[in-house]
């Protein structure tokens, strides 16, 4: 899951009482591919604007357009069976959306692909895989404020930054010291995030740790 402002998601109904968060459901559903439910879903995002969130059906390798309220969801990308086609996903695990694209950025681990999908287009458009400088699976996937994007290319432990327009990534972090001498080494960077200045947060599963990286 991406957590940085433009996406973050809290539960609808929520109220800080005692600093104990109550919160009521969003979605109840169960596992399954019609409209209303979810099979082992992983990312979400919430629309920086509406009240409505996307979800990463992993399962059904599908993204999912959910409005609060409203139980039925709407298939915004893949739901055409698992597989490596343009109109198709494979086990997508998380998803960023895109305001000034107007898409969703999706890591698509068993495509072993990041890509992109415009909103209402039947397709996706490749932002990176193998060719282009990831590894198999990469399980996360954001963007800053200015449009580079950065993915967690955790098979080859570290995370890779595509500026506006590269078609290459380029190493931020990995198991080397990358930025500065001391830099922490990372071992499987599964998820990421920004605070408000820009200083990127990994999580490093098999570390057991948090990271923080110094915007540079």
């Amino acid at each position: 899951m991406s957590l940085v402002s433009s996406t973050t998601f809290t539960k609808y109904t929520c109220f800080l009482i005692y600093n104990k968060i109550i919160s009521t459901y969003v979605f109840i559903g169960s596992s399954g591919s019609l409209l209303n439910q979810l099979r082992n879903q992983y990312g979400i995002a919430a629309h920086p604007v509406s009240n409505a969130f996307y979800v990463a059906d992993t399962y059904n390798d599908r993204i999912m357009y959910f409005v609060v309220g409203n139980p039925n969801g709407t298939v915004i990308a893949g739901g055409n069976g698992y597989g490596l086609n343009s109109n198709q996903l494979s086990i997508p695990v998380d998803l960023q959306f895109d305001t000034p694209s107007n898409s969703i950025i999706i890591a698509n681990c068993d495509g072993r692909n990041v890509v992109r999908w415009t909103l209402g287009a039947s397709n996706w458009t490749l932002i990176a895989d193998n060719s282009t400088g990831i590894g198999d699976c990469p399980r996360d996937v954001t963007t800053d404020p200015m449009g580079n994007i950065y993915i967690a290319d955790t098979s080859n432990a570290r995370v890779q930054l595509y500026p506006v327009g590269a078609t290459n990534g380029t190493t931020i972090a990995d198991t080397t010291n990358v930025g500065s001498s001391n830099a922490p080494l990372l071992a499987f960077p599964y998820s990421l995030v920004f605070d408000s200045q820009l200083n990127l947060y990994v999580s490093d599963y098999h570390n057991h740790q948090i990271l923080k990286f110094m915007r540079y």
